[in-house]
C-alpha cells in the first residue's frame, strides 16, 4: 500500500489535471473557431461544447479571469497569447498520443476519441517516454 503522502499527493495531481481538463478543452475549440472563422462567438462555443449559452460564458469568463482570452462588445472572444500557447502544447499533446495509440495497434477513430480524455492526465515524463517509443528510442527507467 502507498504511503499517504504519495498517494494523497497523486490524487491532488489528479484533481488539479480534472479542473484544467475543461478550461484546455474550451482553449482548444475557441483556437479551432478562430481559424476556422476569424473569431470564437459563444454561441458556437456552446452549440460544439454541448452546453447552454449561460454555461458558455461563465467559463469565457474564467477564461478571461486567468488572461486566456478576450472579448469585445458585439464581437467574438479571441485568444491572448498565453490562450494561443495554451493551445498549441494541448494539441500537440493529443497528436502524439494519438500517434502513440496507433503505433500500439489501437484503431485511428478509438485513437483519436480514447486521446481525447487521456491528453489531459499524462504527466511530461510519460509523454516523453510516448516521444521516445516513436523516434525508436530504447526506453529509460
Amino acid at each position: 500500500m502507498p504511503e499517504e503522502p504519495t498517494q494523497a499527493e497523486r490524487f491532488g495531481k489528479a484533481r488539479s489535471a480534472r479542473s484544467g481538463v475543461v478550461q484546455e478543452d474550451y482553449v482548444e475549440l475557441i483556437a479551432d473557431l478562430m481559424a476556422a472563422h476569424g473569431e470564437a462567438r459563444a454561441t458556437d462555443i456552446a452549440k460544439r461544447m454541448g452546453v447552454t449559452h449561460p454555461t458558455a460564458l461563465k467559463c469565457v469568463a474564467r477564461l478571461k479571469r486567468e488572461g486566456l482570452v478576450t472579448s469585445r462588445p458585439y464581437r467574438g472572444i479571441f485568444l491572448t497569447e498565453a490562450g494561443q500557447e495554451l493551445a498549441q502544447r494541448v494539441r500537440a499533446r493529443h497528436r502524439l498520443m494519438v500517434e502513440f495509440l496507433i503505433a500500439i495497434g489501437v484503431p485511428e477513430e478509438a485513437a483519436e476519441e480514447d486521446a481525447e480524455g487521456m491528453e489531459h492526465y499524462a504527466s511530461e515524463a510519460t509523454l516523453a517516454a510516448f516521444s521516445r517509443f516513436l523516434a525508436g528510442e530504447p526506453p529509460r527507467n
